[in-house]
């Protein structure tokens, strides 16, 4: 269906005019208010239309200029991190495009993260790109099933949502043995997501898993960026070690800030570690090389899959160790690159990037020697806290909370001139 230009870029300044809002309150605009906004601009049938696309695997930002004949320096006009941002862009993720009737491009939309996007446009005869915030709902949710089949496809079932059922397997990995369950066994989960355009973005975070069987209740609970038990031990069986030794962090993690200056947003999806070139870098887990190469404004990058659900990112290498290639299988501590000052970096560092379910996520939350077992006042916090969760879930069994079924839509469809 199409749309007048001049709507979309209503809708783009609607957007720009919540997002600098520095409360919460711009993330909490009502989905319905979003979608009412979205079925307006729908009512106009002229002039250009509106397209939601997957990010190609193997796309990059400089070669999606490229194939729609857009000029390069739109790329290299951007400073360090901004091109460190256009390498996050993730393979599979959905972005919005406004072409004309012609078919010529005049805006895009491509979500960074879950709290930035670039923002491509048509201003007079050039393009120019900036970083907005993403404005999402944040939603808290409950769920309450008795067990079918497993609880992954009977939480797949009830709610058509994929992300879920994969964020609460990852939680219970630790915990009660999820094939010994019975047909008839409760499952309630009691959870936060984020909605953007009326359909569920990015990650779950899960508060409390409980399962009742043999009417035994076991919990997990989410905690400082980890799953515990309800004695307060961490069942997170995934580990990193530091990936260089004698480190000293020279830019943390941070998802989204506000430059105090500039006034534009921007955000550091890892943590650098300073150092000298050679400095040896080391695989901070088990895994699977995925890419050996060049990556941007990240320079020479090495990736690495963990455990099917975690990728770790290495960048600005001065080069490669001997034998790293693809699809090569390496173990926790192996040698793999080398410090270094590539891409667009201002010193010799490396930048050391997690992320979780393709969401980037701090590594310093992972990087650590031992599971945790809390004790002391951050043991009694923690009782304290998942009492409260404890009555939630409970609360939702006796009421049986009906699931929330996510739809699967698209947005907009394009029409032929002669179809209105």
């Amino acid at each position: 269906m199409k749309i007048k230009r001049e709507h979309f870029r209503a809708f783009v300044r609607f957007v720009r005019l919540k997002s600098i809002q520095k409360n919460a309150s711009y993330k909490g605009v009502h989905v319905q208010k979003i979608i009412c906004i979205l079925l307006f601009f729908c009512s106009f049938v002229h002039a250009a239309y509106l397209e939601e696309l997957k990010w190609p695997k193997g796309e990059t930002f400089l070669t999606f200029l490229e194939k729609n004949a857009l000029p390069k320096t739109i790329y290299y006009t951007l400073d360090k991190e901004g091109q460190e941002l256009a390498a996050e862009i993730i393979a599979g993720v959905r972005y919005h495009i406004l072409r004309s009737d012609n078919n010529e491009l005049e805006q895009v939309l491509i979500p960074i993260g879950e709290e930035l996007q670039m923002h491509l446009k048509k201003s007079g005869d050039k393009f120019v790109m900036e970083i907005i915030p993403i404005i999402f709902q944040e939603e808290k949710n409950t769920l309450s099933l008795d067990i079918k089949h497993s609880p992954s496809s009977d939480i797949i079932k009830a709610t058509n949502n994929y992300a879920l059922a994969n964020e609460f397997s990852q939680s219970f990995r630790g915990g009660v043995n999820l094939r010994s369950l019975q047909k008839g066994d409760k499952l309630v989960l009691v959870y936060q997501q984020k909605r953007r355009l009326g359909k569920q973005f990015g990650s779950i975070k899960i508060d409390v898993s409980m399962i009742e069987t043999a009417k035994k209740e076991h919990y997990v609970f989410s905690y400082k960026e980890s799953y515990y038990d309800k004695d307060g031990k961490e069942l997170e069986n995934f580990l990193l070690g530091n990936p260089v030794d004698a480190i000293r962090v020279t830019s943390p993690f941070t998802t989204m800030r506000m430059h105090p200056i500039l006034k534009t947003y921007r955000a550091h999806l890892g943590v650098d570690y300073g150092g000298s070139v050679g400095t040896p870098i080391r695989a901070a887990g088990n895994g699977k090389v995925t890419f050996v190469g060049d990556k941007g404004g990240y320079g020479k990058t090495i990736e690495v899959n963990h455990d099917s659900s975690y990728k770790t990112l290495y960048a600005h290498l001065n080069g490669f160790a001997k034998g790293v290639r693809g699809g090569q299988g390496i173990k926790k501590g192996q040698l793999i690159g080398y410090m270094g000052n590539t891409g667009l970096s201002t010193g010799p560092h490396l930048h050391f990037g997690l992320y979780r379910n393709n969401v980037a996520i701090n590594p310093v939350s992972v990087v650590k020697i031992a599971k945790n077992s809390l004790g002391g006042k951050e043991l009694k916090d923690f009782l304290a806290y998942t009492e409260t969760l404890k009555r939630k879930a409970r609360g939702a069994l006796e009421k049986n909370h009906s699931p929330i079924m996510e739809e699967n839509f698209a947005y907009v469809h394009p029409l032929d001139k002669n179809s209105h």
